[in-house]
């Protein structure tokens, strides 16, 4: 207990616990232990947090680019210099392994770093005018103070996306970040405000996630709407905001397929895709899923992929030997065992896994499934967990049809060693990203989007910047 976060909203730059007296739990994954109490905002709570962006944006619109980039660099630099400090807190109430959660808050601080700088190169434009005496000019303003909801399995990360890119736009930020992991949040919070963002910049909430939205979205004081989270959800969220016309951005769920060709070197591909599967127990957006492999290598690939997640040590993120931590909640572990459930019932093969570890704590066995049907839940839903699906295929034209067959397009693999193939696949894939022999996403210079049910808009590179500006076109005469 000595160890967690003293849990609080962050309006106006101050620590508060609001006065609705309302409440919840924030329960340690590994242990059920309850570490902590997290109060709730309310809608008093959110009309001061509302007429703190508004004052703030007034202030910081006004706060010239390099002032900007100055608290935004010293804001990383404490990110840096509290890491494990933060990290701890996160492993705590997310479970993942405690090296995880250290290179969370790194990137986080390397995301802000970025933007500090990106923020300092939001050119605007001269058009050549058709009459003498006449300046046309294209200026970049900052859209407005902006509601922005991040999810619990990077709880840092995602919400520094959203905050580095707003703030570095000129844009305050009221952020609704998630209530099963509020701690390490509050710790990166504490960063900015220790860097010297003025009060009102930046402001955090935590609450019931129908209230908070349907109250912000619709208030004629924000903006502009950033989510990251289910595709359910999004589609609601996306709906409430376009009747009040306000711009979003929505980086939703993924179902991500791995094209696997027979011209590999099947072990290095398998231990890679091992890494990337059980990282934060699969309970990531574009964690692969739909292992498409081509008939020569199925079977070597199948045993070596197999044997590397048995291999996983499933524990405590605290334990140094532990490579794969807890699910986030009780629920992502009925939803594992609902979908390997229906998947055997539809003449899937366990290879490995596929069961709850104890009764302790949300601990679940890596999990590879083969002769899965079409028509299984798990080909169609996203899974979001420790379980991968072996699939075979013949062709190229076959694995891409397979690969673009959902309505998810947010990331997707291939491994080849044509450059032909790998060209091909690049153009054909259905995704707002690719990565080809490599895992090469969500770096803060590259843009991090979907497109189709996962989404649209980005986070991360200069396109993360755009979705925060508006441009205003002035022509001058005289």
């Amino acid at each position: 207990m000595s160890q967690y976060e003293s849990l609080s909203l962050f309006i106006d730059g101050k620590m508060t616990v609001g006065d609705s007296g309302a409440t919840s739990d924030v329960v340690n994954p590994s242990n059920d232990t309850v570490l902590a109490r997290l109060p709730h905002a309310r809608k008093p709570e959110l009309d001061k947090a509302l007429a703190a962006a508004e004052k703030g944006f007034q202030a910081w619109r006004r706060t010239n680019s390099f002032e900007r980039a100055k608290v935004l660099r010293k804001a990383a630099d404490l990110m840096r210099a509290r890491v494990d400090d933060i990290a701890r807190v996160l492993t705590l109430e997310q479970g993942k392994p405690f090296i995880e959660s250290r290179i969370e808050i790194l990137t986080g601080a390397d995301i802000t770093d970025w933007y500090a700088d990106e923020g300092r190169r939001a050119y605007g434009r001269i058009i050549p005018a058709r009459s003498d005496g006449v300046r046309n000019m294209v200026i970049m303003e900052p859209v407005g103070p902006v509601a922005g909801f991040s999810p619990w399995n990077f709880p840092v990360t995602q919400a520094v996306r959203k905050i580095a890119a707003a703030l570095a736009a000129g844009c305050s930020i009221i952020v609704k970040c998630p209530e099963e992991t509020p701690g390490s949040p509050i710790g990166m919070i504490r960063c900015f405000h220790d860097a010297g963002l003025p009060d009102g910049v930046l402001n955090l909430v935590y609450g019931v996630p129908a209230e908070i939205s349907e109250y912000l979205i619709p208030s004629p004081i924000i903006r502009k709407v950033s989510f990251t989270g289910s595709v359910p959800v999004g589609k609601h969220l996306a709906a409430l905001a376009a009747q009040h016309m306000k711009r979003t951005t929505m980086e939703l769920g993924g179902h991500a397929p791995v094209l696997v060709f027979d011209d590999v070197e099947v072990d290095a591909v398998a231990k890679m895709m091992v890494a990337t599967k059980i990282r934060n127990a699969g309970q990531v957006c574009v964690s692969p899923t739909r292992f498409f492999l081509q008939d020569k290598i199925y079977d070597k690939f199948v045993a070596t992929f197999t044997s590397g997640m048995k291999a996983t040590k499933v524990g405590d993120g605290f334990e140094p030997t532990t490579r794969m931590g807890p699910l986030a909640n009780p629920r992502r572990v009925n939803a594992m065992q609902a979908l390997i459930q229906d998947a055997e019932e539809k003449g899937a093969k366990v290879e490995t896994g596929g069961q709850r570890i104890g009764n302790q704590g949300n601990f679940f066995e890596p999990t590879v499934l083969t002769g899965v049907s079409e028509n299984a839940r798990i080909m169609n839903e996203e899974p979001f967990g420790p379980v991968a699906v072996m699939l075979r295929f013949k062709d190229t034209d076959e694995a891409l049809e397979r690969a673009n067959k959902l309505p998810y397009g947010l990331a997707s693999y291939a491994f080849t060693k044509d450059s032909r193939t790998a060209t091909r696949v690049a153009d054909a894939l259905d995704s707002g990203m690719v990565t080809i022999n490599h895992f090469g996403l969500a770096l803060p210079e590259v843009p991090f989007g979907g497109i189709k049910d996962s989404g649209y808009g980005h986070e991360g590179g200069t396109e993360g910047l755009a979705v925060y500006l508006q441009a205003k076109f002035v022509s001058q005469m005289g």
